[in-house]
């Protein structure tokens, strides 16, 4: 494992703090940013987080240790995946953090990083990947964080029967 191998990117994601930490701790959440797996944990410090799924017809179960949690500020957790090619031996695992600055009541820093990497190539697949990763969090919960819409609706039969008839003709 290099440890001396570091990726760090930020982005701005138009939600509350709120908002983001929820997206960065809700299962549900996650696994629409993290290519649909499955996330397991009861983010307490000390307390097991296991990412787990299918990936092209394989499973994997990658596993860590919650280090630190500092509420709608800060995550930090030991990582370490099947994927690497190394051992599941403490050595071998990386560390990731996910840092909270809130800019404005409404726009929310979100830091991501991670230190120790199993090769130089692995490194680089992440760094290269990154932005495109932080831009699909952001969407995730962007799309997440907006509140439905709540208009009036009249729910009487004669004008859902009207609105169905509108839409019969529209197809």
């Amino acid at each position: 494992m290099r440890h001396d191998l570091l990726v760090s990117q930020s982005i701005i994601i138009s939600a509350s703090a709120e908002q983001v930490w929820k997206g960065m701790t809700d299962p549900k959440i996650i696994t629409k940013y993290l290519y649909g797996t499955e996330t397991i944990t009861d983010w307490r410090v000390g307390s097991e987080i296991v990412f787990q799924g299918e990936y092209e017809g394989m499973t994997y179960r990658d596993h860590g240790v919650i280090l630190e949690i500092e509420p709608l500020q800060k995550i930090r957790y030991s990582y370490w995946s099947g994927f690497s090619g190394m051992d599941d031996d403490p050595e071998n695992y990386s560390e990731v953090m996910y840092e909270l600055k809130v800019i404005s009541g409404n726009s929310t820093e979100l830091t991501w990083t991670q230190k120790g990497y199993a090769d130089e190539s692995r490194y680089e697949h992440s760094k290269s990947g990154m932005v495109a990763f932080l831009e699909s969090i952001r969407d995730v919960i962007e799309t997440n964080s907006k509140k439905p819409y709540s208009s009036k609706v009249n729910h009487s039969r004669e004008s859902q029967a009207l609105q169905i008839d509108n839409v019969s003709k529209k197809i």
